[in-house]
């Protein structure tokens, strides 16, 4: 049984990032502050180059921000925390394909300096809440695509996290297995009670998933809108997609990211083009 872990609070606050090469600087985001509560899962989305990697990067401690800051559980981020686990979208390359399941699982624990026989249990665990306690002697390139990132989701869990980051996890499967993993995180995220901040393209798995979905403007980046979901704790592929409020969330943060193609930057720039 996995035990429950605390969230932490994330707090972002004016965070700006300014790429600078060849002489030229590229300001990928502008200004950004919003917080995270604990437990709390968000999704955001954005259009294509609309920085949502960028933030990642610099929320997981990865890439430093050019001014502002972003604090967890209160204290200010300066490289990778030790309470926080990030799940990315190439899932086959984060897994080493020479080393077995529970050895990949295992890998994070060992540099933590968690005990053997506690490293043991933690890594059945997580296996047995993916779905996957069979398949530890398994190596990653025997596995399916969507077992592989079960896999990579397995050992972010087994890390005990208090936030864990997701870019774009469910992007490179099939659709059918994208709604087993999607069903999959809303669980661990319930009996976890982790924080989750889960980046991603597709506006329907944003609503689906999260508490809150923030939507990012076009680059130089900027919140555009932070859309509540009112969809409750209890969530069904059939129920909750059919539902007439998921129709309506969905078709707001839909025009919200065509309006961020468009390049405009606040309700009032969309409003006065109608």
């Amino acid at each position: 049984m996995v035990q429950k872990s605390h969230g932490a609070d994330l707090s972002v606050r004016s965070v700006r990032k300014v790429y600078t090469g060849r002489g030229q600087a590229v300001e990928a985001i502008q200004d950004l502050s919003f917080d995270v509560n604990a437990g709390e899962l968000v999704c955001v989305v954005g259009p294509s180059g609309a920085g949502k990697t960028t933030l990642l990067r610099i929320l997981a401690g990865l890439l430093p921000a050019t001014s502002g800051e972003v604090t967890l559980g209160g204290t200010v981020v300066k490289g990778p925390p030790p309470g926080m686990a990030v799940v990315l979208q190439e899932y086959g390359r984060s897994l080493f394909p020479w080393m077995t399941v529970e050895k990949n699982v295992e890998l994070p624990l060992k540099e933590k300096g968690v005990a053997k026989a506690e490293r043991k249990r933690l890594v059945q665990e997580a296996l047995e809440a993916v779905s996957l306690a069979d398949a530890g002697k398994s190596y990653p390139w025997q596995l399916s695509g969507g077992m592989q990132q079960r896999v990579a989701i397995a050992r972010a869990v087994a890390y005990e996290p208090q936030v864990l980051l997701m870019d774009e996890p469910f992007a490179a499967v099939d659709a059918q297995t994208r709604l087993e993993l999607e069903d999959l995180v809303r669980a661990l995220w319930r009996r976890l009670g982790v924080t989750v901040i889960f980046v991603t393209h597709d506006i329907d798995e944003a609503v689906y998933l999260g508490e809150r979905v923030f939507v990012l403007s076009n680059r130089p980046t900027i919140l555009l809108e932070e859309v509540k979901i009112d969809l409750g704790a209890e969530r069904d592929q059939i129920e909750t997609r059919t539902h007439p409020a998921f129709g309506r969330l969905r078709n707001h943060v839909y025009e919200l990211v065509q309006q961020a193609k468009k390049g405009l930057r606040s309700i009032e720039d969309a409003r006065l083009t109608h």
